[in-house]
């Protein structure tokens, strides 16, 4: 939930406590502490219960807290140095000591115990060269035997146990950071917010943090590899001399070019990086605009654009792959390769090899192939990629705050003193020396405006508002009335501090409670979304409930105030989340209210309601200031504010401006009617109705904290639920989806013929070596033994015993170097190949998943949050494009490795396949145990994720109303909340890795012991045990390393699994193609619309929304659709656009609309919504996405709905940036926008759902006139909001209960003084009665002979 829980939901939600925190020290070594989980995974699959609590050090509280601190005081040591605040200083000061101690330990460990481990191996070597001394020492070969076991042994429990405590730094330094990025995005400057975009703030912590837990572990190594190297090169002088300074050349030869590599990793990722933000934020706008999209037929162009940004980001992402694809083959041939350099130098400078000398060459190249190659490498790359995440976190965090109360006062929800509020918000760039004896104005009003100059950007041309003064007096009702556009939001945005001031001055005195425009509703309860932070008051809840006219609704709702809400109120009528709204902004305690226009979303009873009960009666004492446009209630204000184009044109008393000569007599007059809605809530809504509604988004991404009472709304509808379509396809079906999407059948199979070539090619090298060295050491041995026996001479001559070398090796040379050369080419195409393969899979998976997301039902939107789509999308995908190549080419190189290993210990000697066979059944039984778990935990991470995302996600969207409310700490405790959980599941998912790696390495100790001794029992060549021994001692750590790379493996199938559930979505309703209609050219020619025995609902099994629905609309009527709450008006709406589970048929012009391609049907049908949606881009793409029109035609529709100046007055016209959502408009200009599009597309039908709902009476009448010019050959329909909209209609169709009730000509109803309209209209009052029935007569005359009648 976006706020404090309820303690009722507190108690229910219990989690075991952590092991870890109370084990002892052979438990931590081993693991063991986690044995509870590892049984809890094998029986069932694991649950969000069965994740421990948090451990107290990994908190996100105290971390974020703890790392605020320290950037606090980084910023000011920044300033005082005049120098640039870096992120890297503040968390070398929270985490450096302790990450610089155990990398000491590690180099201790990687200096002392391995080095010794290549010497131990070639003294033991030496027991099997024939011509040392040691051969028949039997004793000292166990010493040596014993001494590199015991030496592994300590080498793997103190890597594992300091690995462990570096990961838990990782973590916690992703978590402090993750932290503080939430913190600072509550701060941030409209401005700021201006320069980054949602996307990009859910990029940071979904993707950027990341970064840490990558590169931390490793990162210690760009120091102790070189450190490491310079050791070994001493032990390589001891061996072969100066040949061993040619190996070392060619390892130092692949340091540059792993440098290069690494910058070239920045590079992409930081280009990647803009790509996936662009797209993340694109994707985030076009779910959260999905219904109008579906509506516009936008789909293609949406998809097109996707797609395009899709190509370019995998541009980047290739580039990224193919680098790390090429490091992983360094594994390959690296350390072959050196080795077959050092020895050809060797015996070219006349020596001959030994078994010791090539064996324990070998370690050593292996050794640092491990610390330089793949650790030392690992780390140069991802420090590139760590660099570039730092620098967007960086960024990020020096971006603008918004000016306001210090953050440590802001941490308390109480009340804050007047003189600190006073001081928050004055002297703001104070250009005018006179305010300074200005002081004693804001002693005697609550608010004082003067002389101010705003606007939202540098770059905007004109001022949003232009020198305001205005001074309110403590509990005045203050009315701030104007056209759209006029800067009425912006004034109150002022006054919050949202809106940077260029000039002039604002003083507050006293707490300030705020009431946003567009109702602003978080998933969670709605006595949550009331309270909002505030302490519960019984009392004052109660009163709340009632001023607010939601006593009626809460009877109906399941359980009352604590039932749950859908994300952004999903589940709520629209006038349902303007009156929790308002409840939220009046519930709190404070001494200033400002309501942003919070009566155009309700009906006329109910508006009335809430301005006399809540506004004038509750709120009498209270400062309160007003954004409205019914101007009917201004008589009972203290003071009403007339604002045009930024500027206040007049203010005072409704009688002085009513006398006045201002045309406001002429606004008010026109008001008497153009005020009244038509939406009458009397809240008897269908109790089953609403409960399906309710119920069907209680599964959104807060489901994690939601108390148990809840659970049961939860599990009636847990079958219907579509983002649980988990097939029930297997790990192995998984991967073979993945790897079939990579491209055709003959590319897949060459792949797999290199990857086999490859690991041959490296097995025989490896053979020849060996066959090489035993025949060096025996037959050439006793060729000279021979020679000598038989008193043949051999030349004394060191060139011919040169030439003796040459001939007897130069077969053996040839034919290796022929191998290593092959090794090198097969493993340069392979990688290629490879890459093309993963990235098509990662371009077809993500285009299969948006094409099946995009073309959807609307009830998969409704029962699924946008954090959980946006998951799939973002992190998931991500974990497909970037870590999944990597992962399955080294789980593939590995298992072919083990293969190959396995093989040459069989060709040695048959019956170690014995001791092998049972190490496997051991390896894969412990694998199994640690599967099922570690897939489990791995789920559970994902899945805590997403309510992550999502309570970014939605803080975001509601910054405004957070702001004002003080609300940020509670909020940001409530991150660290759901982070923890997360944390709690990634740490988890950490130590099982580490726990399968000691076990794993145990075993692999376990059986090199077994094999040494079957070595000193029987005769072999000593060639022979070298290959086998090295091949084992490297096996130790690769073991553990395939089990957790296929778990990994494996586990990555999850995001791939959650990708592929969501290629496979149920698609929008359509006939097979066979029996589909193609579209009647010019259809419809005349809008004339039929329903016949027609139903709705949204998902089968539920009930019905429209129930038997027989109407005939006329060509060219205009239709008005009133009705209360929940009666059907939009779902009527919506079933023309066949948004849901359309049963009977409707007609339009002949033509059954069921039998007609969606895209065929809704392309010829205009709408204008109740929420106006524009997108970030242009204008023109706004207006035209096809881009099917010339501009004229779009220049045109601006101007018919007045809005062709404003556009023109914008730097670039119509290919003016767009913000996300429009945020750059204000409401009512993005309804005219919506209205140009009509305009524009000139269709046969044009439907408007409550369409002026949020504009003044003047852009109301402005709207209806364009309407009445546009489209007076067109079939209406309108949901309307003021019934003087529809009055002049030729038809009235009154709903209720998902049924027709009335339908005729408003005149017609309301000569039934018991009808359903002619109630409505009674119940708007006397005056406004009045005006109605005389609109309905005049409407009436016009289509028919006059007729004597009174009204």
């Amino acid at each position: 939930m976006m706020y404090k829980e309820i303690p009722k939901a507190d108690s229910k939600v219990e989690r075991p406590q952590n092991p870890r925190s109370n084990a002892n020290i052979f438990e931590i070594v081993t693991y063991m502490w986690m044995s509870n989980l590892l049984k809890i995974g094998r029986r069932r699959d694991l649950k969000e219960t069965d994740l421990y609590t948090t451990l107290d050090d990994h908190k996100s509280s105290s971390l974020g807290d703890q790392l605020e601190k320290i950037w606090t005081s980084e910023l000011n040591n920044a300033n005082l140095a005049n120098r640039k605040p870096t992120l890297l200083r503040a968390l070398i000061r929270m985490f450096g000591v302790k990450y610089i101690f155990l990398g000491i330990i590690t180099c201790i460990l990687e200096i002392i115990f391995k080095v010794s481990q290549p010497i131990l191996l070639g003294e033991l070597l030496e027991y099997f060269n024939p011509d040392n001394p040691k051969y028949s020492d039997i004793r000292y070969a166990y010493v040596c035997a014993s001494g590199l076991i015991i030496s592994l042994f300590i080498t793997t429990v103190i890597q594992y146990s300091i690995g462990q405590e570096i990961l838990n730094l990782a973590i916690k330094t992703r978590v402090a950071c993750s932290s503080l990025i939430y913190r600072k995005a509550l701060f941030l400057s409209t401005k700021a917010l201006d320069e980054t975009t949602t996307g990009q703030m859910i990029n940071l912590i979904s993707n950027d943090v990341n970064q840490f837990d990558l590169a931390l572990p490793k990162l210690h190594y760009l120091w102790i590899g070189p450190l490491q190297t310079i050791v070994f090169t001493y032990l390589l002088w001891q061996e072969i001399g100066v040949s061993s300074l040619i190996g070392i050349a060619t390892l130092f030869f692949f340091i540059p070019l792993q440098g290069w590599m690494g910058k070239k990793m920045s590079q992409t990722h930081l280009k990647t990086a803009k790509k996936t933000d662009e797209r993340i934020c694109l994707v985030n706008e076009i779910i959260l605009g999905i219904q109008v999209i579906k509506m516009y037929t936008w789909e293609k162009p949406f998809s097109k654009l996707i797609k395009y940004l899709r190509k370019m980001e995998i541009k980047q992402i290739k580039g990224s792959i193919f680098i790390g694809i090429i490091s992983l083959s360094f594994k390959v041939f690296q350390t072959r390769f050196q080795l077959f350099v050092s020895i050809i130098l060797y015996i070219l400078l006349g020596n001959y090899i030994s078994v010791r000398k090539v064996y324990v060459l070998t370690s050593i190249y292996n050794m640092l192939h491990v610390s330089m190659v793949i650790l030392f490498c690992y780390s140069l790359l991802q420090v590139g990629e760590l660099i570039v995440s730092f620098k967007r976190i960086e960024k990020f965090l020096l971006l603008g705050e918004k000016d306001q109360i210090s953050k440590c006062c802001s941490k308390s929800v109480i009340s804050v003193e007047n003189d600190v509020i006073q001081s928050l918000i004055t002297d703001d760039k104070i250009k005018n020396e006179n305010f300074e004896n200005e002081t004693e104005l804001d002693d005697d009003y609550d608010i004082v405006i003067l002389n101010i100059t705003a606007k939202w950007t540098d770059n905007q041309n004109s001022n949003t508002l232009e020198k305001i003064n205005l001074t309110i007096r403590p509990g005045r009702l203050i009315a701030i009335i104007g056209s759209v556009g006029a800067g009425k939001s912006s004034l109150i945005q002022a006054i919050l501090r949202e809106l940077p001031l260029y000039e002039g001055r604002i003083s507050v005195r006293g707490v300030v409670s705020y009431a946003s425009q567009e109702p602003c509703i978080f998933s969670g309860t709605v006595q949550q979304n009331i309270l909002f932070g505030s302490p519960m008051d019984k009392e004052r809840f109660k009163k709340i409930i009632d001023v607010c006219a939601l006593k009626s609704d809460l009877e109906q709702f399941p359980l009352g105030d604590e039932t749950i809400v859908g994300e952004r109120g999903i589940t709520l009528s629209g006038g349902q989340r303007a009156r929790i709204n308002l409840a939220r902004a009046v519930y709190k305690q404070a001494d200033i209210y400002l309501l942003d226009d919070p009566l155009s979303a309700v009906d006329v009873k109910v508006g009335k309601h809430l301005f006399e009960k809540c506004i004038l009666d509750y709120l009498k004492t209270k400062t309160c200031v007003l954004i409205t446009h019914q101007v009917q209630y201004l008589s009972d204000v203290d003071r009403i504010v007339l604002m045009d184009n930024g500027k206040i044109v007049t203010e005072g008393s409704y009688n002085n401006l009513k006398t006045s000569s201002f045309d406001f007599a002429n606004l008010h007059g026109s008001s008497e009617i153009t005020h009244i809605e038509n939406e009458i809530e009397t809240n008897n809504i269908n109790n089953s109705n609403t409960d399906s509604r309710l119920i069907s988004s209680l599964h959104g991404s807060n489901n994690s904290i939601i108390s148990s009472k809840y659970e049961n709304q939860i599990n009636d509808v847990q079958s219907s639920k579509p983002n649980k379509i988990l097939s029930i396809q297997s790990s192995k079906n998984t991967l073979i989806s993945y790897i079939l999407a990579g491209g055709s059948t003959p590319n897949i199979l060459f792949c797999i013929i290199m990857f086999i070539s490859t690991q041959v090619l490296t097995t025989v090298s490896d053979i020849w070596l060996s066959i090489w060295v035993n025949h060096e050491v025996y037959g050439y041995h006793t060729l000279l033994n021979t020679s000598y026996s038989n008193n043949t001479l051999v030349p004394s001559d060191s060139n011919s015993a040169s030439l003796l070398l040459s001939n007897f090796q130069r077969d053996y040379a040839i034919i290796y170097a022929i191998l290593m050369v092959s090794l090198i080419v097969t493993a340069t195409i392979r990688c290629t190949i490879f890459v093309n393969i993963t990235t098509k899979a990662s371009i077809n998976l993500h285009n299969q998943m948006f094409n099946s997301i995009i073309r959807t039902t609307m009830f998969f939107f409704n029962t699924n949050s946008t954090g959980q789509i946006l998951n799939r999308l973002s992190t998931d995908l991500s974990s497909v494009d970037k870590i999944l190549p990597n992962i399955f080419m080294d789980s593939i190189q590995i298992a072919l490795f083990i293969s190959g290993t396995i093989f040459i210990v069989a060709l040695t000697n048959i019956y170690f396949l014995i001791p092998t066979f049972i190490m496997g059944i051991i390896i894969y039984k412990l694998r199994d145990l640690h599967f099922n778990t570690s897939q489990g935990v791995k789920r559970l991470e994902g899945e805590t994720r997403s309510p992550v995302l999502s309570h970014m996600n939605a803080s975001l969207q509601g910054l405004t109303t957070i702001r004002a409310f003080r609300a940020e700490d509670i909020l940001s405790r409530e991150f660290d909340k759901r982070q923890d959980l997360h944390t709690s599941a990634s740490h988890l998912s950490v130590c099982l890795n580490q726990g399968i790696g000691v076990w794993m390495d145990i075993i692999c100790i376990i059986y090199l012991c077994i094999t040494i001794c079957s070595f000193l029992v029987v005769d072999v060549h000593g060639g022979s045990v070298g290959i086998v021994l090295t091949q084992v001692v490297a096996l130790l750590g690769r073991i553990q390393w395939a089990v957790q790379q296929s778990t990994a493996l494996e586990n990555l199938m999850v995001p791939v699994k959650r990708i592929l559930e969501y290629t496979h979505l149920p698609l929008e309703d359509t006939i097979s193609s066979t029996t589909v209609k193609r579209r009647p050219k010019g259809w419809p020619y005349a809008g004339k619309i039929m329903f016949k025995n027609f139903n709705l609902r949204y998902s089968i099994g539920s009930p019905y929304v429209l129930k038997d629905l027989n109407i005939q609309i006329q060509t060219m009527e205009k239709v008005g659709i009133v009705g209360r709450t929940g009666a059907g008006k939009s779902s009527f709406i919506g079933a023309l656009f066949r948004l849901a589970l359309n049963e009977g048929k409707i007609i339009i012009d002949g033509v059954d609309i069921h039998e007609l391609e969606l895209k065929d049907l809704r392309s010829q049908l205009s709408i204008i919504p109740q929420e106006p949606v524009l997108f970030s881009g242009t204008m023109r793409t706004n207006l035209d996405p096809f881009d099917e029109y010339p501009d004229h035609v779009l220049w045109n529709a601006l101007d018919e709905v007045e809005l062709k100046d404003f556009i023109e007055d914008l730097p670039d016209g119509l290919n003016s940036k767009m913000s996300a959502s429009g945020s750059n408009f204000s409401v009512g200009q993005r309804q005219l926008v919506c209205l140009a599009r009509a305009i524009v597309q000139q269709n046969k039908i044009l439907i408007l759902d409550e369409a002026t709902a949020n504009v003044d009476p003047i852009t109301d009448k402005l709207i209806q006139n364009a309407i009445r010019k546009k489209f007076r050959f067109c079939t209406v329909l309108t949901i309307a909001h003021r019934l003087n909209t529809i009055m002049d209609s030729d038809k009235v169709l009154v709903m209720d209960f998902g049924k027709i009730i009335e339908f005729d000509h408003p005149y017609s109803l309301l000569k039934n003084t018991d009808g359903f309209f002619y109630k409505m209209v009674e119940q708007t009052g006397k005056d406004t009665a009045y005006f109605l029935h005389s609109a309905a007569f005049e409407s009436f005359k016009k289509v028919r002979p006059p007729v004597d009648e009174k009204i």
